[in-house]
């Protein structure tokens, strides 16, 4: 069922624009060199869809593994600031070095988002954090961060020029070059991520407990870190940015899989994809004859999902 879902949203991705494709001509277009609307697909289409699914899955995983090591249900790329810590090292790139590329914005999105995972560790108490004191942390930086980047960005028109799109979460300007970029940063993310799954549910009883059952907790937070850097730092540096993703997805799929992590990753990596191509899908038709980036939608719906999946779970 939900590879089904992704499937076909994924065939909605790459048939709405500006010009409809059908489901056949979205078929012919992926296969026929002779359709008219091969290059359709094959430039602008299918670059966007796959790269929507990759920051898709990096996103939902994410946020679960950081969920589960900070047992903190809020627990969220976007919230606790990581993804704002990307942004404000693609803005310093922007501005003061006039970085324009992926693979220039890349670096400094991975030591944003390192820098700001382990000060938020930090501030919120580390071992003994309290899922209260790390949205606080998180919070806290998330505004500041946030502050600098639009600081920085008005300080600089051109600077603002080449990334307007991007600081609003978009997945417009997706090309066949981005996604291979990205492909080595999301491959040692999601394989990262989905290796501490069964680590991850011995912490959870305890770091006594854990170490009983043969694992080593600082070496898991350690992976976590690694994981939630790659993850966060190369979907941030590709298309700036997205909040909500990973705060819901997790919380959507638990109620059907449980607390296992072997089970939960592995869903959330399927369905958060559906999310953000879903998002994307609708603010093309909404701003039609143009379109909503996708980062406004996903902030738009996220906030009364989540707060459906909260009264929900009562």
């Amino acid at each position: 069922m939900a590879l089904a879902a992704l499937a076909a949203v994924a065939v909605l991705s790459i048939g709405f624009g500006a010009r409809f494709l059908s489901p056949a001509e979205v078929w012919s277009g992926l296969w026929d060199p002779t359709a008219q609307s091969y290059r359709i697909v094959h430039e602008m289409r299918l670059p966007r869809t796959l790269l929507g699914l990759m920051v898709g899955m990096a996103l939902g995983l994410a946020g679960a593994i950081m969920q589960a090591l900070t047992r903190n249900p809020l627990a969220d790329p976007g919230l606790l600031g990581i993804n704002a810590g990307a942004a404000a090292g693609v803005a310093s790139a922007a501005v003061f070095f006039g970085v324009g590329t992926f693979y220039g914005y890349v670096w400094f999105a991975l030591g944003g988002a390192a820098a700001v995972t382990a000060l938020v560790y930090a501030v919120g108490g580390g071992r003994s954090a309290t899922p209260a004191r790390l949205a606080l942390a998180g919070a806290a930086l998330n505004a500041t961060l946030y502050s600098y980047v639009s600081a920085i960005l008005l300080s600089d028109s051109q600077a603002i020029e080449k990334v307007k799109f991007w600081t609003a979460g978009s997945l417009a300007s997706a090309d066949f070059a981005t996604v291979q970029r990205l492909l080595p940063f999301f491959a040692g993310g999601l394989l990262a991520g989905l290796l501490v799954a069964r680590p991850l549910n011995a912490l959870s009883l305890g770091d006594d407990a854990a170490r009983a059952l043969g694992a080593r907790p600082s070496v898991i937070r350690g992976a976590v870190i690694v994981a939630v850097t790659l993850l966060c730092g190369g979907a941030t540096a590709a298309c700036g940015p997205i909040v909500f993703i990973g705060l819901l997805i997790p919380h959507m799929v638990r109620p059907f899989t449980g607390p296992d992590l072997r089970w939960l990753l592995p869903y959330t990596a399927i369905l958060a994809p559906v999310l953000l191509l879903g998002a994307d899908v609708l603010g093309r038709v909404l701003g039609s004859p143009g379109e909503l980036q996708v980062g406004t939608v996903t902030a738009v719906l996220g906030g009364p999902l989540f707060l459906y999946l909260v009264r929900a779970a009562k």
